[in-house]
């Protein structure tokens, strides 16, 4: 419909407002096929520091995946903005 392809399932939570006034956005990981709606766990929060559009990484049933491979997932979009992965302390 845009004319590009995103790598990974990416979309938005309805109903939600983040820091640049659009809807929350969310990448999915471990759903390699195309989807309209998710329940999952958060797993990280990938935290621009040079812009105002945090983005959540979301798994279904929560499926963890380690920090190299969330920034090898979303770099074709993350390469654009400096960022830090944020994780729930235990």
């Amino acid at each position: 419909q845009h004319g590009f392809t995103y790598e990974v399932n990416y979309g938005y939570i309805p109903n939600t407002k983040s820091p640049d006034g659009e809807e929350q956005d969310v990448y999915v990981l471990g759903i390699d096929k195309p989807i309209s709606k998710i329940i999952g766990v958060c797993i990280a929060v990938i935290h621009r520091t040079n812009d105002r559009d945090d983005k959540l990484v979301v798994t279904p049933n929560g499926e963890d995946f380690s920090d190299l491979e969330i920034e090898n997932i979303v770099k074709f979009q993350e390469k654009y903005f400096k960022h830090v992965i944020l994780r729930k302390s235990l």
